[in-house]
């Protein structure tokens, strides 16, 4: 497996995104082999961020760009292995449909599509989750652990069951900080958190264990959507954390 950082938390801590190779220098002095995205706005932003990159001994896993369509390119342009599931339809149907013709293109350029389980959208629960990926059989799964558990669901038993669908893991914990406060509103429910910082009896390493089990090598990202101090503090918390427990 490999082990990088989903950096949107460090976006909003900053407030952007300012210097790439600077975000990467520090990152991988603390051990991490790269982020996910590369976000590029051009093709020429494209290649020297790229460059970047390698200058600074890291890695990417997807391509980021201003369209789908050119996201989808970039990213088999660069041999990389998949992009987010992103469209537009606003019922189940509806986005999997969508889902399933974005596949089909992906799969031209000889990449995946993957569908990130989020609160707040279609596929929330374990039990949208499941029947999304019944209803999208060549669709990945990029698995975020914390989103699930913060709905109910079971992270361990998919990454079980799924191991085979996984296109990349985002490891990351949640903290509820105000019980009366229902899940509609989970933004104000709690926060996200350093692994191992959580209080809704996710098992990170049990994640970790059953995906190691399954024979899964590919990225795993650690990821904090909030911050309360400089991020790279509470990275390396995680980090401990997950080397702590073996990985």
């Amino acid at each position: 497996m490999r082990y990088g950082v989903a950096d949107y938390g460090m976006n909003v801590w900053d407030g952007g995104c300012f210097d790439i190779e600077e975000r990467l220098v520090a990152l991988k002095e603390l051990g991490f082999a790269g982020v996910e995205r590369l976000s590029a706005s051009s093709g020429d932003d494209l290649l020297y961020k790229a460059a970047r990159f390698r200058r600074a001994g890291m890695d990417f896993a997807i391509c980021s760009g201003p369209t789908v369509e050119l996201s989808i390119r970039w990213t088999a342009a660069l041999r990389k292995g998949y992009v987010w599931a992103a469209v537009t339809g606003a019922d189940f149907d509806t986005f999997c449909r969508q889902v399933n013709r974005q596949v089909e293109i992906c799969a031209l350029w000889g990449i995946r599509a993957g569908l990130h389980n989020h609160l707040g959208t279609l596929v929330e629960s374990q039990k949208e989750l499941e029947k999304f990926l019944e209803r999208c059989p060549e669709c990945g799964l990029i698995l975020d652990t914390a989103h699930l558990a913060a709905a109910g669901g079971d992270a361990v038993e998919i990454a079980r069951r799924y191991a085979d669908r996984l296109v990349a893991v985002h490891l990351k914990d949640w903290r509820v900080t105000n019980p009366a406060i229902g899940l509609d509103r989970w933004p104000e429910r709690g926060r996200f958190c350093e692994l191992g910082a959580g209080s809704i009896g996710l098992d990170n390493p049990a994640v970790m264990q059953a995906l190691a089990k399954a024979g899964y090598d590919g990225w795993v990202f650690i990821e904090q959507d909030t911050h309360l101090r400089e991020p790279l503090e509470d990275l390396a918390v995680s980090l401990r954390y997950l080397k702590g427990a073996g990985f």
